[in-house]
């Protein structure tokens, strides 16, 4: 949870028609920029490009603004976007999305009342010592508040945006028409399969009910893990609009540089570790990459895990997979590493050669660290940028684009998450070590029968 209130705010536009003139309004301010902008550098004897009139610094904080406005879907296309396809989008664009992963603006006190009343009914406050209608945190669909209980339990109030869940496809199908005709997307990027993962995973997370169920069971599958704090959830105040829950206070985890290395190296270790646990043993995974999400309790040097609205269940099969995949980049072995990917999704059947081997080279970047004898260390090496350099060169061939099934990519999100927050602690982590802790053994896959020794690197150093 933020530790400073969230100030400033503006109301949710939750009518159809009113979020439609939102879109509207957007498309001819970006137009009228364009306009003003063309003319300006006529007048100085450019002949400016169209996508030159598009991205100005003007309409990208334009198009950012308003989709942070809606909240809701237009937020969550911008920020599935710019996590999935951010490496095929022009730069200037993929600001714009980076920016709807910050915080959203919350809405006013009379929109807060309204939602209560509505889910609480009137009179609501006996429940309540106190109560603060001063957000300490907003995001895409709903806001935090915190109160005391008339016991003394001080509690966490997650309140949903109103009129979310019924805008939810319009605003997806609208947004995603507007980046189009605007020319903002690349005509050859077919985001369909995101834009559909987009709606099935914000009508998932829409239902309060089910992240607190969430929350619940993570709670019980970490029973006894001690170095992690599960909120709990108050079953008498949570409907499908608001979730109460248990207020857990801690520091933001990205701003822990300052605390020595081995408790850096430790938190970090104890991430990876139950993403391990999360894809080998629970086949469950809480898939949203947000450094939000977590929190870290000073005093007992615990980490606050928070926001179970994203928790997926992934089939045997594909764990089955990703542990194969896994194995066998770190053994090298590319045709095993293959046999994973197709049996993934990963390839369609017209793949070119190059175009495969282009992909199993990021996979076994991906894996680099796995792979690695000892401490690998995050805060030195350029695996980000190796990874993103991979993934452009491949994006650009337009002839390759296809988008691997939805818990693949929400896979990849997390790890690729996890990665930018041991990359900003600078923590030093022995991933085989953590694997192993977690249930997973790459010798668990046997090494295919046509395999050398050249197919073996040699230690790291």
């Amino acid at each position: 949870m933020a530790d400073e209130p969230v100030t400033k705010s503006s109301a949710v536009p939750h009518g159809r028609w009113s979020r439609l003139a939102r879109l509207g309004s957007l498309a001819g301010g970006v137009a009228g920029n364009m306009l003003a902008e063309g003319a300006r550098q006529f007048a100085q004897g450019k002949r400016p490009q169209m996508h030159q009139l598009l991205l100005t610094p003007a309409n990208a904080r334009r198009v950012a603004d308003q989709l942070a406005q809606l909240r809701g879907a237009a937020m969550k296309v911008g920020q599935l976007l710019s996590m999935d396809a951010g490496e095929l989008l022009p730069p200037e664009l993929a600001e714009i999305l980076s920016r709807l992963r910050a915080d959203a603006i919350p809405m006013p006190m009379s929109q807060v009342v309204a939602a209560l009343n509505a889910n609480w009914g009137e009179g609501w406050d006996r429940h309540f010592e106190q109560f603060s209608f001063t957000p300490m945190a907003a995001a895409s669909i709903g806001q935090v508040h915190f109160g005391e209980r008339k016991d003394g339990r001080k509690i966490a109030v997650k309140i949903q945006y109103p009129g979310i869940r019924r805008s939810i496809d319009s605003d997806v199908d609208n947004v995603a028409t507007l980046l189009r005709v605007s020319g903002l997307l690349p005509k050859s990027l077919d985001i369909k399969p995101l834009l559909d993962e987009a709606k099935q995973q914000l009508h998932a997370e829409a239902d309060y009910r089910r992240e607190g169920a969430s929350m619940m069971q993570f709670s019980s599958l970490l029973a006894g893990a001690d170095e992690f704090l599960v909120p709990e959830m108050h079953d008498d105040l949570t409907t499908e609009n608001i979730l109460a829950m248990t207020r857990l206070d801690g520091e933001p985890v990205e701003s822990l540089c300052h605390l020595p290395q081995l408790e850096r190296d430790r938190l970090v270790s104890q991430l990876f570790r139950l993403l391990f646990r999360e894809i080998f043993e629970f086949r469950l995974i809480q898939t949203d990459p947000n450094f939000a999400n977590y929190r870290y309790a000073a005093a007992s040097q615990q980490l606050i895990l928070l926001d179970f609205g994203a928790t997926r269940a992934y089939p045997a099969a594909m764990v089955d997979s990703y542990r194969q995949l896994m194995a066998c980049a770190m053994r090298n072995d590319r045709p095993g590493m293959n046999e994973a990917a197709v049996a993934i999704g990963y390839f369609q059947q017209d793949i070119k050669e190059g175009q495969r081997q282009a992909v199993l080279d990021i996979f076994a970047l991906a894996c680099e660290p796995l792979g690695h004898m000892g401490e690998y260390d995050f805060g030195t090496s350029d695996l980000g940028v190796r990874i993103r350099d991979a993934g452009m060169v491949l994006g650009m061939d337009r002839d390759f684009w296809h988008t691997p099934p939805a818990d693949a990519l929400f896979l990849h999100r997390k790890l690729g998450g996890l990665y930018l927050l041991a990359a900003r602690l600078k923590a030093r982590v022995n991933m085989q070590e953590v694997a192993g802790a977690s249930g997973f053994s790459p010798d668990a896959i046997q090494p295919r029968s046509n395999l050398t020794a050249s197919h073996f690197p040699a230690e790291s150093p």
